[in-house]
Protein backbone atom coordinates (compact mmCIF):
# COMPACT_ATOMS: atom_id res chain seq x y z
CA UNK A 1 0.00 0.00 0.00
CA UNK A 2 1.45 3.40 -1.01
CA UNK A 3 1.77 6.24 1.46
CA UNK A 4 1.40 9.95 0.72
CA UNK A 5 2.97 12.44 3.11
CA UNK A 6 1.00 15.64 3.68
CA UNK A 7 2.48 18.38 5.87
CA UNK A 8 5.06 15.85 7.04
CA UNK A 9 2.51 13.27 8.19
CA UNK A 10 1.99 9.85 6.54
CA UNK A 11 -1.44 9.44 4.95
CA UNK A 12 -2.59 6.07 3.56
CA UNK A 13 -3.53 6.37 -0.09
CA UNK A 14 -6.75 5.08 -1.60
CA UNK A 15 -10.31 6.08 -0.77
CA UNK A 16 -9.18 8.27 2.12
CA UNK A 17 -6.88 10.37 -0.12
CA UNK A 18 -9.43 13.02 -0.97
CA UNK A 19 -10.48 13.40 2.67
CA UNK A 20 -6.86 13.54 3.75
CA UNK A 21 -6.00 16.25 1.26
CA UNK A 22 -9.10 18.21 2.17
CA UNK A 23 -8.36 17.99 5.91
CA UNK A 24 -4.81 19.12 5.27
CA UNK A 25 -5.79 22.07 3.07
CA UNK A 26 -4.81 24.66 5.65
CA UNK A 27 -1.41 23.04 6.07
CA UNK A 28 -0.84 23.14 2.33
CA UNK A 29 -1.16 26.91 2.30
CA UNK A 30 1.60 27.33 4.88
CA UNK A 31 4.50 26.75 2.53
CA UNK A 32 7.61 28.86 2.50
CA UNK A 33 8.51 31.05 -0.44
CA UNK A 34 12.03 30.36 -1.70
CA UNK A 35 14.27 33.24 -2.63
CA UNK A 36 15.18 33.48 -6.31
CA UNK A 37 17.73 35.54 -8.15
CA UNK A 38 16.27 38.19 -10.40
CA UNK A 39 15.03 36.67 -13.66
CA UNK A 40 12.53 37.39 -16.45
CA UNK A 41 9.03 36.36 -15.32
CA UNK A 42 6.37 38.63 -16.84
CA UNK A 43 3.15 38.10 -14.88
CA UNK A 44 4.49 34.99 -13.13
CA UNK A 45 4.70 34.90 -9.36
CA UNK A 46 8.16 35.44 -7.82
CA UNK A 47 8.38 31.67 -7.30
CA UNK A 48 8.99 31.19 -11.03
CA UNK A 49 11.18 32.31 -13.93
CA UNK A 50 10.48 32.56 -17.67
CA UNK A 51 13.84 32.71 -19.41
CA UNK A 52 12.46 31.51 -22.77
CA UNK A 53 9.59 34.01 -22.87
CA UNK A 54 6.79 31.48 -23.45
CA UNK A 55 4.73 32.94 -20.55
CA UNK A 56 4.83 29.76 -18.44
CA UNK A 57 7.18 28.82 -15.60
CA UNK A 58 10.49 27.25 -16.57
CA UNK A 59 11.50 23.89 -15.13
CA UNK A 60 13.97 24.51 -12.27
CA UNK A 61 17.59 24.63 -13.44
CA UNK A 62 18.67 22.53 -10.47
CA UNK A 63 17.81 18.88 -11.25
CA UNK A 64 17.53 18.15 -7.53
CA UNK A 65 14.36 20.25 -7.56
CA UNK A 66 12.65 18.12 -10.22
CA UNK A 67 9.65 16.21 -8.83
CA UNK A 68 9.29 12.55 -9.76
CA UNK A 69 6.56 11.15 -7.46
CA UNK A 70 5.51 7.50 -7.33
CA UNK A 71 1.87 8.60 -6.92
CA UNK A 72 0.44 11.24 -9.25
CA UNK A 73 -2.48 13.39 -8.10
CA UNK A 74 -4.91 14.41 -10.85
CA UNK A 75 -7.75 16.91 -10.47
CA UNK A 76 -10.47 18.05 -12.84
CA UNK A 77 -11.96 21.53 -12.60
CA UNK A 78 -14.67 22.02 -9.92
CA UNK A 79 -17.96 20.64 -11.22
CA UNK A 80 -21.54 20.27 -10.09
CA UNK A 81 -21.11 16.66 -8.96
CA UNK A 82 -17.49 15.59 -8.21
CA UNK A 83 -18.53 12.00 -7.39
CA UNK A 84 -19.93 11.46 -10.89
CA UNK A 85 -16.80 12.87 -12.51
CA UNK A 86 -14.53 10.63 -10.48
CA UNK A 87 -16.20 7.65 -12.17
CA UNK A 88 -16.26 9.33 -15.58
CA UNK A 89 -12.51 9.97 -15.46
CA UNK A 90 -11.61 6.43 -14.34
CA UNK A 91 -10.88 5.05 -17.85
CA UNK A 92 -8.41 7.86 -18.42
CA UNK A 93 -6.89 7.39 -14.94
CA UNK A 94 -6.34 3.71 -15.76
CA UNK A 95 -4.67 4.67 -19.06
CA UNK A 96 -2.49 7.28 -17.35
CA UNK A 97 -1.35 4.68 -14.82
CA UNK A 98 -0.49 2.20 -17.57
CA UNK A 99 1.54 4.67 -19.64
CA UNK A 100 3.38 6.38 -16.77
CA UNK A 101 3.84 3.28 -14.62
CA UNK A 102 2.69 5.30 -11.59
CA UNK A 103 -0.29 5.14 -9.27
CA UNK A 104 -2.76 7.92 -10.06
CA UNK A 105 -5.34 9.32 -7.67
CA UNK A 106 -8.31 11.52 -8.58
CA UNK A 107 -8.63 14.53 -6.28
CA UNK A 108 -12.11 16.16 -6.25
CA UNK A 109 -11.60 19.90 -5.75
CA UNK A 110 -14.27 22.23 -4.38
CA UNK A 111 -13.13 25.55 -5.82
CA UNK A 112 -10.79 27.08 -8.37
CA UNK A 113 -8.70 28.72 -5.66
CA UNK A 114 -8.25 25.42 -3.78
CA UNK A 115 -7.18 23.70 -7.00
CA UNK A 116 -4.61 26.41 -7.80
CA UNK A 117 -3.26 26.37 -4.24
CA UNK A 118 -2.90 22.58 -4.36
CA UNK A 119 -0.63 22.76 -7.43
CA UNK A 120 1.25 25.76 -6.07
CA UNK A 121 2.05 23.84 -2.89
CA UNK A 122 3.31 20.82 -4.84
CA UNK A 123 0.47 18.46 -3.88
CA UNK A 124 -1.21 18.40 -7.30
CA UNK A 125 0.73 17.20 -10.34
CA UNK A 126 -1.74 17.12 -13.25
CA UNK A 127 -4.92 19.17 -13.54
CA UNK A 128 -7.68 20.39 -15.78
CA UNK A 129 -8.24 24.10 -15.08
CA UNK A 130 -11.29 25.98 -16.35
CA UNK A 131 -10.76 28.62 -19.01
CA UNK A 132 -10.83 31.72 -16.80
CA UNK A 133 -8.78 30.30 -13.91
CA UNK A 134 -6.10 28.91 -16.25
CA UNK A 135 -4.05 32.15 -16.27
CA UNK A 136 -4.19 32.17 -12.46
CA UNK A 137 -2.92 28.59 -12.40
CA UNK A 138 -0.13 29.47 -14.83
CA UNK A 139 1.00 32.57 -12.96
CA UNK A 140 0.39 31.54 -9.35
CA UNK A 141 0.96 27.77 -9.43
CA UNK A 142 3.47 27.16 -12.21
CA UNK A 143 0.93 25.19 -14.25
CA UNK A 144 1.98 24.37 -17.82
CA UNK A 145 -1.00 23.99 -20.21
CA UNK A 146 -0.30 21.43 -22.91
CA UNK A 147 -3.61 19.88 -24.03
CA UNK A 148 -7.29 20.49 -24.71
CA UNK A 149 -10.13 18.16 -25.58
CA UNK A 150 -10.91 18.42 -29.28
CA UNK A 151 -12.07 16.70 -32.42
CA UNK A 152 -10.08 14.69 -34.94
CA UNK A 153 -9.86 17.75 -37.20
CA UNK A 154 -8.32 19.83 -34.41
CA UNK A 155 -11.41 21.85 -33.54
CA UNK A 156 -12.02 22.75 -29.91
CA UNK A 157 -13.67 25.25 -27.63
CA UNK A 158 -17.00 26.51 -26.37
CA UNK A 159 -19.14 29.64 -26.50
CA UNK A 160 -20.62 32.06 -24.01
CA UNK A 161 -24.40 31.70 -24.16
CA UNK A 162 -26.84 34.08 -22.46
CA UNK A 163 -30.04 32.31 -21.40
CA UNK A 164 -33.40 33.45 -20.10
CA UNK A 165 -36.60 31.55 -19.32
CA UNK A 166 -38.80 30.99 -22.35
CA UNK A 167 -41.71 32.71 -20.57
CA UNK A 168 -39.69 35.58 -19.07
CA UNK A 169 -40.95 38.15 -21.54
CA UNK A 170 -37.32 39.03 -22.28
CA UNK A 171 -36.60 38.89 -26.00
CA UNK A 172 -33.39 40.89 -26.36
CA UNK A 173 -30.38 42.03 -24.37
CA UNK A 174 -31.97 45.48 -24.18
CA UNK A 175 -34.79 43.91 -22.15
CA UNK A 176 -32.33 42.92 -19.41
CA UNK A 177 -31.90 46.50 -18.21
CA UNK A 178 -32.98 46.71 -14.60
CA UNK A 179 -33.10 42.90 -14.25
CA UNK A 180 -31.27 40.37 -12.06
CA UNK A 181 -28.63 38.40 -13.97
CA UNK A 182 -26.64 35.48 -12.53
CA UNK A 183 -22.89 35.48 -13.18
CA UNK A 184 -21.00 32.43 -11.90
CA UNK A 185 -17.84 33.65 -10.11
CA UNK A 186 -15.40 36.55 -10.60
CA UNK A 187 -12.64 34.40 -12.16
CA UNK A 188 -14.92 32.56 -14.61
CA UNK A 189 -14.41 33.44 -18.27
CA UNK A 190 -17.82 32.80 -19.81
CA UNK A 191 -19.61 33.22 -16.48
CA UNK A 192 -18.24 36.70 -15.71
CA UNK A 193 -15.12 38.03 -17.41
CA UNK A 194 -16.30 37.64 -21.01
CA UNK A 195 -19.76 39.18 -20.35
CA UNK A 196 -18.10 42.19 -18.72
CA UNK A 197 -15.81 42.62 -21.74
CA UNK A 198 -18.30 41.77 -24.52
CA UNK A 199 -21.75 42.87 -23.35
CA UNK A 200 -20.97 46.61 -23.43
CA UNK A 201 -20.45 46.25 -27.18
CA UNK A 202 -24.08 45.06 -27.28
CA UNK A 203 -25.26 48.07 -25.28
CA UNK A 204 -25.47 46.28 -21.94
CA UNK A 205 -23.09 47.06 -19.06
CA UNK A 206 -23.04 44.58 -16.13
CA UNK A 207 -23.53 46.19 -12.70
CA UNK A 208 -24.80 49.35 -14.38
CA UNK A 209 -27.62 48.18 -16.63
CA UNK A 210 -28.47 45.08 -14.61
CA UNK A 211 -27.81 43.69 -11.14
CA UNK A 212 -25.09 41.02 -11.04
CA UNK A 213 -25.69 38.12 -8.65
CA UNK A 214 -22.96 35.48 -8.28
CA UNK A 215 -24.48 31.99 -8.33
CA UNK A 216 -21.25 30.07 -7.68
CA UNK A 217 -21.32 27.81 -10.76
CA UNK A 218 -22.65 27.43 -14.29
CA UNK A 219 -25.12 24.74 -13.28
CA UNK A 220 -26.52 26.88 -10.46
CA UNK A 221 -26.92 29.78 -12.88
CA UNK A 222 -28.76 27.61 -15.39
CA UNK A 223 -31.00 25.95 -12.83
CA UNK A 224 -31.74 29.38 -11.39
CA UNK A 225 -32.94 30.58 -14.81
CA UNK A 226 -35.12 27.49 -15.16
CA UNK A 227 -36.60 28.11 -11.69
CA UNK A 228 -36.94 31.82 -12.56
CA UNK A 229 -34.78 32.84 -9.61
CA UNK A 230 -32.75 34.89 -12.10
CA UNK A 231 -33.93 36.78 -15.16
CA UNK A 232 -30.97 35.56 -17.22
CA UNK A 233 -27.51 34.03 -16.96
CA UNK A 234 -24.34 33.89 -19.08
CA UNK A 235 -22.97 30.34 -19.06
CA UNK A 236 -20.54 28.06 -20.90
CA UNK A 237 -22.16 26.14 -23.74
CA UNK A 238 -20.28 22.93 -22.95
CA UNK A 239 -21.58 22.86 -19.37
CA UNK A 240 -25.25 23.39 -20.20
CA UNK A 241 -25.04 20.86 -23.03
CA UNK A 242 -23.83 18.22 -20.57
CA UNK A 243 -26.54 19.23 -18.09
CA UNK A 244 -29.22 18.84 -20.76
CA UNK A 245 -27.82 15.45 -21.79
CA UNK A 246 -28.18 14.26 -18.19
CA UNK A 247 -31.74 15.58 -17.98
CA UNK A 248 -30.95 18.23 -15.37
CA UNK A 249 -33.17 20.74 -17.16
CA UNK A 250 -35.59 20.84 -20.10
CA UNK A 251 -34.12 22.70 -23.07
CA UNK A 252 -37.62 23.89 -23.99
CA UNK A 253 -37.79 25.91 -20.76
CA UNK A 254 -35.06 28.33 -21.86
CA UNK A 255 -34.00 30.40 -24.84
CA UNK A 256 -30.72 32.03 -25.94
CA UNK A 257 -30.42 35.82 -26.16
CA UNK A 258 -26.75 35.98 -27.19
CA UNK A 259 -23.89 33.71 -28.22
CA UNK A 260 -20.20 34.63 -28.55
CA UNK A 261 -17.43 33.37 -30.78
CA UNK A 262 -15.63 30.26 -29.51
CA UNK A 263 -13.20 30.22 -26.57
CA UNK A 264 -10.68 27.54 -25.58
CA UNK A 265 -12.13 25.07 -23.11
CA UNK A 266 -10.57 23.44 -20.01
CA UNK A 267 -6.77 23.33 -20.22
CA UNK A 268 -4.84 20.26 -19.09
CA UNK A 269 -1.65 21.07 -17.24
CA UNK A 270 1.34 19.50 -15.54
CA UNK A 271 3.30 21.10 -12.72
CA UNK A 272 6.32 23.02 -14.01
CA UNK A 273 8.83 21.16 -11.82
CA UNK A 274 8.01 17.60 -12.90
CA UNK A 275 10.92 15.50 -14.18
CA UNK A 276 11.12 15.81 -18.01
CA UNK A 277 10.96 12.02 -18.46
CA UNK A 278 7.71 11.97 -16.45
CA UNK A 279 6.32 14.89 -18.45
CA UNK A 280 7.03 12.96 -21.65
CA UNK A 281 5.04 9.98 -20.33
CA UNK A 282 2.17 12.21 -19.18
CA UNK A 283 1.93 13.81 -22.61
CA UNK A 284 2.09 10.40 -24.25
CA UNK A 285 -0.81 9.22 -22.08
CA UNK A 286 -2.98 12.22 -22.98
CA UNK A 287 -2.31 12.14 -26.70
CA UNK A 288 -2.72 8.36 -27.02
CA UNK A 289 -5.99 8.16 -25.09
CA UNK A 290 -9.01 7.16 -27.20
CA UNK A 291 -12.31 8.66 -26.05
CA UNK A 292 -14.54 6.39 -28.14
CA UNK A 293 -16.36 3.76 -26.10
CA UNK A 294 -15.48 5.29 -22.72
CA UNK A 295 -17.60 7.13 -20.16
CA UNK A 296 -15.42 10.16 -20.77
CA UNK A 297 -16.27 10.05 -24.46
CA UNK A 298 -19.97 9.79 -23.68
CA UNK A 299 -19.82 12.72 -21.26
CA UNK A 300 -17.90 15.03 -23.60
CA UNK A 301 -19.92 14.54 -26.75
CA UNK A 302 -18.13 15.51 -29.96
CA UNK A 303 -14.69 15.09 -28.39
CA UNK A 304 -12.43 12.46 -29.93
CA UNK A 305 -9.00 13.15 -28.50
CA UNK A 306 -6.70 15.48 -26.60
CA UNK A 307 -4.95 17.95 -28.88
CA UNK A 308 -1.70 19.82 -28.15
CA UNK A 309 -1.87 23.54 -27.33
CA UNK A 310 0.28 26.20 -25.74
CA UNK A 311 -0.70 28.92 -23.31
CA UNK A 312 0.93 31.84 -25.11
CA UNK A 313 -1.08 31.33 -28.31
CA UNK A 314 -4.32 29.68 -27.31
CA UNK A 315 -5.07 31.80 -24.22
CA UNK A 316 -4.42 35.16 -25.89
CA UNK A 317 -8.14 35.95 -26.27
CA UNK A 318 -8.75 35.09 -22.61
CA UNK A 319 -5.88 37.28 -21.45
CA UNK A 320 -7.30 40.10 -23.58
CA UNK A 321 -10.72 39.71 -21.95
CA UNK A 322 -9.17 39.63 -18.48
CA UNK A 323 -7.04 42.69 -19.23
CA UNK A 324 -10.21 44.53 -20.24
CA UNK A 325 -11.54 43.68 -16.79
CA UNK A 326 -8.37 44.84 -15.00
CA UNK A 327 -7.74 41.32 -13.73
CA UNK A 328 -4.57 40.88 -11.69
CA UNK A 329 -3.12 37.40 -11.29
CA UNK A 330 -2.88 37.48 -7.52
CA UNK A 331 -4.04 35.05 -4.85
CA UNK A 332 -6.34 37.77 -3.52
CA UNK A 333 -8.10 38.18 -6.89
CA UNK A 334 -8.37 34.40 -7.29
CA UNK A 335 -10.05 34.00 -3.92
CA UNK A 336 -12.81 36.49 -4.85
CA UNK A 337 -15.03 33.74 -6.21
Amino acid sequence: MNTLHVAGKPIVSGKCLTAALASASLALLAFSTPTFADCPRGDLDSLYCDEDGDMVADRPADESEWANPDTLIFAYTPVEDPAIYSDIWQPFIDHLEEVTGRDVRFFAVQSNSAQVEAMRSGRLHIAGFSTGPTPFAVNLAGAVPFALMGSDDGQFGYTLQLYTHVDSGIDSMEDLKGKRVAHTSPTSNSGNQAPRALFPEEGLVPDEDYEVIYSGSHDQSMLGVVARDYDAAPVASEVVERMAARGLYDEEDVKILYESDRFPTTSYNYAHNLHPDLVEKIEEAFFSFEFAGTELGEEFEGVEKFIPINYQEHWQVIRTIQAANDVRYTREDLEQE
